[in-house]
């Protein structure tokens, strides 16, 4: 197995409630069916979200794009447990085409930030 990529994202947990107050559809347009049912299990969703949303980008760095060239919900972080990664559409045909089999995850968090990184790996 081989490294292909490495990405890190930081979110602010306090920006993406305010986001997810702002604008009703932030979740719908962002996060899947399976991550806004894990955050919304909790009695403070905003800091899965942010988590979520940092390893979405995190994940996009991986395999060196951003968010306008993979859609945000072609990336899934599941919750429960160790985070794993789902690729769907733009990101596994992104995937495919650099050699990625799979995408390791890792999510930390304070009270403040929630912290992601990526590892984008590949057999070789």
């Amino acid at each position: 197995m081989r490294i292909i990529g490495l990405g890190v994202d930081l979110a602010e947990i306090d920006r993406v409630e305010r986001l997810l107050g702002k604008y009703d559809r932030f979740p719908e347009r962002v996060f899947t069916e399976h991550e806004r049912a894990y955050a919304s299990r909790f009695a403070n969703p905003a800091r899965r979200y942010a988590a979520r949303f940092a390893g979405k980008e995190a994940v996009m760095k991986s395999m060196g794009t951003g968010w306008r060239r993979i859609r945000w919900q072609d990336v899934e972080i599941t919750g429960g447990g160790a985070p794993r990664v789902n690729l769907y559409g733009t990101a596994k045909a992104r995937a495919a085409q650099l050699g990625v089999s799979e995408v390791l995850v890792t999510i930390t968090h304070t009270d403040v930030t929630a912290l992601v990184m990526a590892v984008a790996v590949g057999e070789h």
